[in-house]
């Protein structure tokens, strides 16, 4: 093809036509910047599909993590819920209701004790960010609801924070100071495990009624109650938002 066209241009020079050999080599340059504008769009092209299925990973990545998380959420909710409706009947005591079980109010009040923290399964998140490869991610719907996912995790941590914070003032302390642990913890285990009461295990009236008659240790119910609240509404706020970042995900892989 070169020698073809090397040919053409030798026969318009030896036959001394300039013009047609300058109007010859115009169009010879054009088809030759043609080629190499399609071929640059052909790569252009192959990087774009390269790119975009390294999105569509990592937005599949994304949906899985998110769907774990909504599960885990779920969970959590019942828990601070379960926490909060332990935390709401032990008040009734401290508010003049008399204690007609010492077992059962000994469970609700373990129950407000017992600790267990929310983890994101958020992998993909941090990796997007860390590598710096969020931009990756062409719909900013996308984007901007994982990094409110994010901020509403954070808000939760803050509260969280400030919730140990209270409770081992208010709850913890006076609760370690007051009773024996003992045979209290084994009557929460019995009952948690086998939904009913070890009617061997003896627990102190003395220490209830010391426990009811301290206003520290009432304040931590009523700050259970109300930081827990807040969290629930978070944890929901988030579980939310899941949802429909998962639906956006849904949009976006299947679009073409």
């Amino acid at each position: 093809m070169i020698k073809f066209f090397r040919k053409i241009r030798q026969n318009l020079l030896s036959e001394n036509k300039f013009s047609k050999y300058l109007i010859y080599a115009i169009g010879e340059i054009i088809l030759v910047v043609i080629g190499i504008l399609i071929a640059l769009q052909i790569n252009n092209n192959n990087e774009l599909n390269k790119q975009r299925a390294k999105e569509v990973q990592f937005l599949k990545n994304l949906k899985s993590d998110l769907i774990f998380e909504e599960s885990e959420l779920e969970r959590y909710i019942g828990i601070r819920e379960s926490i909060v409706s332990s935390a709401q009947i032990a008040l009734e005591h401290f508010n003049g209701k008399p204690v007609e079980n010492i077992q059962m109010f000994n469970y609700h009040t373990f129950n407000v004790g017992i600790w267990q923290e929310f983890q994101r399964n958020n992998n993909t998140f941090v990796e997007l960010l860390n590598s710096g490869n969020f931009t990756i991610i062409s719909n900013e719907s996308i984007k901007n609801e994982l990094l409110n996912l994010d901020l509403i995790h954070k808000q939760i941590i803050s509260y969280r924070e400030h919730l140990r914070n209270d409770m081992e003032h208010y709850f913890y302390d006076p609760w370690f100071r007051t009773v024996d642990l003992d045979p209290f913890a084994q009557s929460f285990v019995f009952y948690a495990n086998n939904g009913e009461f070890d009617t061997e295990i003896r627990l102190s009236r003395e220490e209830i009624d010391r426990l009811i008659n301290n206003k520290v240790f009432k304040n931590g119910f009523v700050v259970s109650v109300f930081t827990n609240s807040l969290i629930i509404d978070d944890y929901k706020k988030m579980k939310d938002l899941n949802k429909k970042v998962v639906d956006l995900i849904n949009k976006e892989i299947t679009k073409g």
